[in-house]
């Protein structure tokens, strides 16, 4: 069902099966799946392709321009999975350059005012809660969980199962399983996601440990890894081992190498 106040462009290919609330406007190039729910004053815009059974609270606004000063107001892409929820007045922007995409995968849930910027990849069963701010080309990989008023610098990466903190800050990359705090710091491991993703009690100690010589010992992260690769073998410690090996920005630092102060506090990226 489509409300009569809604604007839609006839070149938009809307299935059918989607409803459509008052006064929403959705531009040409729009790709709209079944079963979608769209509500009132939504705008759809760009070449922004989306999936099924997703749903637009109050307010949304999908595809629009990048705020990138290189942008050439090229027809560039959003592309969304299937089953994700977009609460109110949530932002997702397109694309910077023409071969790029912001991806976004399924089973998401985005909170009020959220916003996800030009070229971000947003892997799937991510909760993205009220006010929090991903930047441009921004990864935000499987089941993490990005807490209210959060910010995430662009080009950094939030790992899978990954936790941020209310109010949290990164300008580096988060690795998998971790819990991120204040600044670019990290407080340990994410124990209760662990637990109901179905992580063994055996996987769980093995992360611990892999922790601890990563972020505890006080090695540089060089030497760390090359333990780490030594000792540990699991999947999940495989995964972040490889994660931080990736990393072109650096990681996290755990809290208490502040605190005991053994590394001075230094300015982040640019």
């Amino acid at each position: 069902m489509i409300h009569p106040t809604a604007i839609i462009d006839p070149k938009a290919e809307i299935d059918p099966t989607v409803e459509v609330g008052p006064y929403t406007v959705i531009d040409g190039g729009v790709k709209i799946g079944p079963h979608c729910v769209i509500g009132p004053h939504v705008y759809i815009t760009g070449q922004t392709s989306i999936g099924a059974y997703n749903q637009f609270h109050a307010g949304c606004v999908i595809g629009d321009a990048p705020q990138d000063l290189k942008y050439k107001g090229y027809p560039t892409k959003v592309i969304i999975g299937d089953y994700n929820i977009f609460r109110e007045h949530v932002t997702v922007h397109r694309a910077t350059d023409p071969e790029g995409a912001t991806i976004i995968g399924s089973h998401n849930f985005f909170m009020q005012h959220s916003h996800v910027a030009h070229n971000c990849h947003i892997g799937n069963n991510v909760i993205i809660a009220g006010g929090a701010l991903l930047a441009g080309h921004v990864i935000v990989q499987d089941r993490a969980f990005i807490s209210g008023n959060c910010l995430v610098h662009q080009f950094a990466r939030v790992g899978t199962l990954a936790m941020m903190q209310g109010g949290s800050a990164i300008s580096k990359d988060l690795p998998p399983f971790t819990i991120a705090t204040g600044g670019n710091e990290i407080c340990g491991l994410n124990i209760v996601g662990l637990r109901r993703a179905g992580f063994t009690p055996e996987e769980r100690l093995e992360l611990k440990r892999l922790y601890r010589l990563l972020f505890r010992q006080g090695l540089n992260m060089s030497t760390a890894l090359e333990q780490a690769r030594a000792q540990f073998t699991s999947a999940p410690a495989r995964t972040m081992i490889d994660f931080i090996a990736s990393s072109k920005r650096g990681v996290c630092t755990d809290v208490s190498v502040r605190r005991r102060g053994q590394l001075p506090e230094t300015k982040e990226e640019e």
